[in-house]
């Protein structure tokens, strides 16, 4: 594919990373591992979102040129103030994730380095699903899948054309985040055949985990809570009957709202009581920190997120996932000659000093707080695997190397080491 790495260059590259932190480049195999509730005393599950923009997909193409990927914005950002560091460059080339091979070494090297699972940023609208070759084709023809487990996030959000986006001009919505009933019920169809019942699905105690990205489009979609309720049911009974406990419900929440077109519901802790979610956790730190600097530390955010933590806690009637966020800068998705600054999204101020140091103290930070409480589920997520061109990705680059990778790997081991999981 043009303009991708090609799987050669990769399997050198990505070998010599496995050989560099004491890792065979060949794939290990390794038992089925099943994610369950962990609490006190059980291996901790750390998750990383997957954001699939970094294939080639034929509406990216119809609309951008052929073999256009979201890795043209990453080659071609540039800095936009004093400090600011970009180009991004990745480590490993700018890989074609849709590739097996390619995702068998991405798998591989997470493993090593502690992840548990992705949650894929998976998208489907009235009109069919997009991005959807990573996870069907790249993942699903990984030998060696179930080394990193995998789950869904849906991103029913509006897909916005922002890539790039020039400031001022309106901003279009491609593809609209809300659905049909009849779309809904074709999402879950699909959702329980091709992925509940894949072997290397997350789950917790059992039950396949599925998180919504926005409730309000998920209510929009319905026309209201009664609606909406009655429409997640049919999902959880539609899962049960192909022979699953049941369904865990995930729901991300914000206190903020970061992506055109989002809206904060009103009382976020009633409402996903209403809909009857199993637990809630967090896309980005950003979704509860406002950014007052164009460069604000990441230490300032990593405490006022820490805040929402605590109150998170109280708020919610079921147990919220923490998160743990590399960084913040969307300016790649900004058209490069445009002015730069806190004009709205993808316009926005950014984090500095998101060191992979300074990394490892966050993942440390929210290590020893679940600790704290033998009843709180070992449960967190970071964003992310790889969102280049919103600057949080752990990934290596030519800069920090497999520095974020290091410190997950410092802080919670290697995936699977030390777990005492039960079989689901």
């Amino acid at each position: 594919m043009e303009g991708l790495v090609s799987r050669r260059q990769f399997l050198t590259t990505v070998g010599s990373a496995l050989a560099g932190a004491g890792a065979s480049a060949s794939i290990r195999p390794r038992c089925c591992r099943a994610a369950s509730l962990g609490r006190g005393g059980q291996a901790f599950q750390v998750g990383a979102y997957y954001f699939p923009n970094y294939h080639v997909d034929p509406r990216n193409e119809k609309r951008y040129g052929r073999g256009w990927t979201e890795w043209d914005l990453v080659k071609a950002a540039r800095p936009r103030f004093p400090g600011h560091r970009q180009p991004r460059v990745p480590l490993w080339g700018y890989l074609d994730e849709a590739d097996p091979a390619v995702m068998e070494k991405k798998i591989a090297v997470a493993a090593d380095h502690g992840l548990s699972y992705w949650i894929f940023d998976w998208y489907w609208y009235n009109d069919g699903p997009f991005l959807n070759r990573c996870l069907e084709r790249g993942y699903f023809g990984a030998k060696n899948n179930e080394q990193v487990k995998f789950c869904c996030m849906w991103a029913n959000h509006d897909w916005i054309d922002i890539f790039p986006y020039r400031r001022g001009t309106p901003r279009k919505v491609l593809y609209p985040g809300t659905v049909s009933r009849d779309t809904f019920e074709t999402i879950v169809d699909h959702v329980v055949r091709r992925y509940f019942k894949h072997p290397a699905h997350w789950k917790i105690d059992g039950r396949p985990y599925f998180s919504v990205y926005d409730l309000g489009r998920l209510l929009a979609s319905f026309g209201g809570v009664k609606s909406t309720r009655a429409a997640l049911e049919a999902f959880r009974k539609k899962t049960e009957a192909a022979g699953f406990p049941g369904l865990h419900l995930n729901a991300v929440v914000w206190g903020r709202t970061v992506l055109p077109g989002e809206k904060q519901p009103a009382d976020p802790a009633e409402l996903v009581r209403r809909l009857g979610f199993d637990s809630v956790t967090s896309y980005v730190w950003v979704h509860h920190v406002g950014l007052p600097e164009l460069q604000t530390d990441y230490g300032f955010v990593r405490q006022k997120y820490f805040d929402y933590w605590r109150r998170a806690e109280t708020m919610f009637d079921v147990p919220y996932y923490p998160n743990v966020t590399i960084g913040w800068d969307p300016s790649p998705r900004c058209h490069p000659d445009d002015e730069y600054g806190n004009f709205g999204y993808p316009f926005t101020n950014t984090i500095t000093g998101n060191t992979p140091q300074q990394f490892r103290a966050a993942l440390a930070a929210t290590r020893k707080r679940l600790e704290q409480n033998p009843h709180r589920p070992r449960i967190l997520n970071i964003n992310s695997w790889n969102e280049w061109t919103e600057g949080s990705y752990l990934e290596p680059d030519t800069h920090f190397r497999l520095g974020y990778l290091e410190a997950v790997k410092t802080v919670f081991g290697r995936s699977g080491k030390d777990s005492a999981d039960r079989p689901s």
